[in-house]
C-alpha cells in the first residue's frame, strides 16, 4: 500500500541526505498533488531555466550557491511550480496548513517533511528574495543544521485582487506564497526499483 505508508512508528527517525540535487516525485495529499515529477537543476528559484521546466507543467527544485539543497539534504530544498497557468499543478499549495505532510520520493528513500509555516515573497525586494532562498529559511545567513523544504508558488490571484500586475520580464507576479516544513522522516521509497540510477 505504497501511497499510504506509515509516516508515524515505524518511520526511520529524520535522518537527512546528504544534500545531492536529484531529480525527484512530490506527493501532498492535502491538495491533491500525486508524484509530481521534480526537476533539479543548478540556479535560483524562478529564473529563466526554473521557469522553463515549470513551463512543462512540472516542478523545478533549485540548487547551488543561489539555490538550495537537494532533497532530504540539511538546508532548504526549494521546489517551485506554476498555480495558475502551465496546467496550474502548485494551484492549492497556498492552502496547505500547519502540519499537513509532504512526500518527497528519490531513488530508494521517501522523505516526509511537515509544514510549520507560510512565508510570503516579494521578487521586487532583494531582501525578501534572500530570506526565500536562505539555508534555514526566512532567515539569511543563519546556517542550517536541519533539513527544510519550500514550496513555492505564485500569489497572482491576490496580486491581481489588489490591483498589483507587475511582472518580472518571466512573467512572474510580484508575490509568492512559500509553505516552509521539516524534514521529520525517511523511510524507503515504496516505488523505488533497484535497477533504478
Amino acid at each position: 500500500m505504497p501511497a499510504s505508508a506509515d509516516t508515524s512508528a515505524a518511520a526511520t527517525k529524520a535522518v537527512p541526505s546528504d544534500g545531492t540535487p536529484r531529480d525527484a516525485r512530490l506527493t501532498i495529499r492535502a491538495v491533491g498533488i500525486h508524484r509530481l515529477p521534480v526537476i533539479a537543476y543548478r540556479g535560483k528559484t524562478d529564473d529563466a531555466p526554473g521557469t522553463r521546466i515549470q513551463n512543462r507543467g512540472i516542478a523545478a527544485a533549485s540548487n547551488g550557491p543561489q539555490g538550495g539543497t537537494g532533497p532530504g539534504g540539511i538546508g532548504n530544498y526549494q521546489v517551485a511550480a506554476h498555480r495558475t497557468s502551465h496546467g496550474g499543478v502548485f494551484r492549492h499549495t497556498p492552502s496547505l496548513h500547519r502540519g499537513d505532510k509532504v512526500i518527497v520520493d528519490v531513488r530508494r528513500w521517501r522523505y516526509v517533511y511537515v509544514v510549520k509555516k507560510t512565508r510570503w515573497v516579494s521578487f521586487r525586494s532583494a531582501k525578501s528574495l534572500r530570506a526565500q532562498r536562505a539555508e534555514v529559511p526566512g532567515h539569511p545567513g543563519q546556517k542550517a543544521t536541519r533539513a527544510y523544504i519550500t514550496i513555492s508558488t505564485c500569489a497572482t490571484p491576490e496580486d491581481h485582487a489588489r490591483g498589483n500586475y507587475w511582472t518580472d520580464s518571466l512573467g512572474n507576479p510580484e508575490h509568492r506564497i512559500d509553505k516552509v516544513g521539516v524534514l521529520v522522516a525517511r523511510l524507503p521509497n515504496p516505488f523505488w526499483k533497484p535497477q533504478q540510477r
